[in-house]
């Protein structure tokens, strides 16, 4: 699954123009993305067809191996790793600005918001993001570990969504140098197709999600403690 579309907004407060460059790689990566899936899909069921396709583990393999041998194997596993090791990066980078923000806006522990005296990033919270996905790492498989991101992360995009009706309403005189191209009904069909992939989830396969959607209303109750300890200690 391609997350850059939404990742690459963790960083914009470390963005110039951000107004202008925030839009266009948003852009620009999507279409990017939707290009080459498009493409390597277009290969494979010319290669190999669409009944090979549905008994295949390893699609890409496969094609590779019918092109050029077995060395065509290798090359993809390599090539993959390497594509592996590029998100990792940027995941790492993008998704630790968000421990990042929480603290430094008294959310989260203080410290996670310190920033190296060299380097100017918030190696804290990076240290905090590398050791919880190597816990996780070391809990799940691959397959539950995506399942459980996927599940995870879009109540959040469907939220950040919704955000754009509530500042609309709230706080009209906001200066927006970007607005929603066919809002309200752009922001609209997103959050019906972000509900409807959550609804799928929960229904078809409650047994394996449940402690997803858990884990997150448990950030609830541990949202209020934390204000109130915060409160208390002020």
């Amino acid at each position: 699954m391609y997350d850059g579309w939404a990742d690459v907004t963790f960083i914009g407060g470390e963005i110039r123009r951000p107004e202008r460059y925030l839009p266009l790689s948003l852009m620009i990566g999507t279409f990017a993305v939707i290009a080459i899936y498009l493409a390597a899909n277009s290969a494979y069921i010319h290669i190999l067809g669409m009944e090979e396709i549905a008994k295949s583990k390893l699609v890409a393999a496969d094609v590779a191996q019918r092109l050029v041998g077995r060395i065509g194997v290798t090359v993809v596993s390599v090539t993959v790793m390497i594509s592996t090791f590029g998100t990792l990066n940027g995941s790492l980078l993008t998704g630790s600005r968000i421990f990042f923000a929480m603290a430094d806006e008294g959310l989260f522990f203080k410290r996670i918001a310190t920033v190296h005296p060299r380097f100017n990033s918030p190696y804290v919270a990076i240290w905090l993001t590398a050791g919880l996905g190597a816990v996780f790492v070391l809990m799940r498989n691959f397959e539950q570990l995506a399942d459980a991101f996927v599940l995870a992360i879009w109540p959040f995009y469907a939220a950040g969504t919704a955000a754009v009706y509530t500042l609309r309403w709230k706080r009209p005189d906001l200066v927006r140098p970007y607005r929603v191209w066919a809002y309200p009904i752009t922001p609209a069909i997103f959050l019906a197709g972000a509900m409807f992939l959550l609804g799928n989830a929960l229904i078809t396969d409650f047994a394996n999600v449940w402690f997803v959607f858990a884990i997150l209303l448990a950030g609830i109750p541990a949202f209020w403690i934390w204000q109130s300890i915060m409160r208390s200690s002020s």
